[in-house]
């Protein structure tokens, strides 16, 4: 696993061994960064279920402003500190062990607001429903951030909100790559400017 662009291309990733993390493949996330294109430019990233961290860090690379990396796994979360001490991005990115499905109450009113999340939960595991539902509760998504959901074709993702609007959505294999828009609604004569 290498990083695909940016100031740190071709930087090699750890990695855990076995199957205990399923990280996103260098060809898959360097189409899911295609597709973003210009939105990572100084964007305030939210990787959850993160894993290796690989998508935090090519976000970084890219020009991403800052990262936070969450997962449940200690094997992950010292596997992610391992890899963002190797990139020397002490200073723009932070680790939290956290188990999402639970709830991402340590995220409310952050600031600045994140702008660009990915989600990568085990598949087909029922996490994506509840997982949106906690990042709407944590009211810490800036208007228009976009949600990177990589889940199985299996399973879709469940709209109980309105606020998450389905942009576009790419199949890779067994893998379904969805992209939402966090679009919450405004009051009646609500000015949005």
């Amino acid at each position: 696993m290498r990083i695909i662009a940016g100031e740190l291309k071709g930087r090699r990733l750890h990695r855990l061994e076995g199957k205990q993390t399923r990280p996103t493949s260098d060809r898959l996330r360097e189409t899911i960064f295609n597709i973003l294109s210009y939105r990572t430019q100084q964007a305030i990233v939210l990787d959850l279920f993160s894993g290796t961290g690989a998508m935090a860090i090519e976000a970084l690379s890219r020009g991403a402003d800052s990262a936070v990396l969450v997962d449940d796994s200690s094997q992950a979360i010292s596997l992610m500190a391992q890899n963002i001490r190797a990139f020397s991005l002490e200073k723009k990115a932070r680790v939290l062990r956290w188990n999402i499905v639970q709830n991402l109450n340590f995220l409310r009113h952050v600031q600045p607001l994140f702008n660009l999340v990915f989600m990568d939960p085990p598949y087909n595991r029922s996490m994506i429903g509840p997982t949106l539902n906690h990042l709407l509760q944590s009211a810490s998504l800036a208007v228009q951030s976009c949600i990177v959901v990589e889940h199985s074709i299996l399973e879709s993702i469940p709209f109980e909100h309105p606020e998450f609007e389905l942009c576009d959505q790419r199949t890779y294999g067994k893998t379904m790559v969805s992209f939402l828009s966090f679009n919450p609604s405004w009051p009646e004569g609500h000015d949005q400017s």
